[in-house]
């Protein structure tokens, strides 16, 4: 078994974003930009660890509503090159984010240490095989997008709407533990699995805050706690505020998701998401005296 990456409970992980495409939602896709999309990548993630990340998400299909999938050969082209260059020079964990084994095998081959799983398995079991088989950590998302559910606004962008359960934060826990079921009988050790409740992923904007009041509810599942609020449109429909102007916003978020335990955050502003995390940490894991 090898050695633990995390100490859980300790501190709040702060995980930072590294999209390979150019249709990232958040406008930070390293193939928006001229020049070598690896040396590109690599100097966003060496940007993401100096600002204080503890891991590196590398992906390479946008999962934004709405989104263009792409082909198994195209998303290994993007990420392949970028976390084999990455491994040999960062020394933080590296997440590969994706929902097919294949890109999850060959990434783990050339040096990721987490596969992040949007799908929870529900798209490709052999996700867990291939955790089971290199004992790499595996998060599970929750995820009940369907592109009939999303609706695209020119200022906010897209955004869920009309997507109905019948006890959201229960039927959100029983998904998540089919995943973690899924993992377990594929021979995943259970502490290498963390569950991702999926902010954003078919939820509306109300159910979406109403995830992050009550994710503290989540730790009855008994596995770490990855929350993604960086940016999403749950964030922008609150405030009414355009992708680029939701730091405050993302910020309030990674503290009340930490405040209701969350152990990663997945971010894009690190360096800003950093300090929240600091912060936050100071005040919900410090002693508490006496009364």
């Amino acid at each position: 078994m090898k050695e633990p990456l995390f100490s859980w409970g300790t501190r709040t992980y702060v995980m930072g974003i590294v999209n390979v495409t150019p249709d990232s939602f958040s406008g930070d896709g390293v193939m928006t930009s001229s020049g070598d999309v690896v040396a590109n990548a690599l100097a966003q993630a060496q940007a993401h660890v100096k600002e204080g990340a503890d891991i590196i998400d590398v992906g390479g299909e946008s999962t934004r509503p709405g989104g263009t999938p792409v082909s198994l050969e195209e998303e290994l082209a993007r990420v392949i090159p970028v976390i084999r260059e990455l491994s040999r020079t960062i020394n933080v964990p590296i997440s590969i984010d994706t929902y097919k084994a294949e890109v999850a095998r060959q990434a783990v081959a050339v040096g990721a240490q987490i596969i992040n799983d949007v799908w929870g398995l529900r798209m490709d079991r052999e996700v867990a095989k291939v955790a089971a088989e290199t004992g790499v950590y595996l998060v599970l998302m929750h995820n009940r997008s369907r592109p009939k559910d999303a609706e695209q606004e020119n200022k906010l962008g897209g955004r869920y709407v009309g997507v109905v359960y019948e006890n959201l934060i229960e039927d959100i826990k029983r998904e998540l533990m089919e995943s973690v079921s899924w993992a377990l009988r594929a021979g995943v050790s259970s502490d290498r699995i963390i569950v991702d409740p999926g902010l954003g992923f078919g939820k509306t904007v109300e159910q979406n805050l109403e995830i992050i009041n009550r994710l503290d509810e989540f730790r009855s599942l008994g596995f770490p706690l990855l929350v993604g609020p960086s940016r999403k449109s749950f964030v922008g429909y609150t405030l009414n505020l355009p992708m680029e102007e939701r730091l405050e916003g993302t910020g309030a978020a990674v503290a009340l998701t930490i405040d209701r335990g969350a152990d990663i955050v997945r971010v894009h502003d690190v360096e800003q998401m950093v300090r929240v995390a600091r912060f936050s940490d100071a005040v919900t894991r410090s002693p508490r005296a006496p009364s």
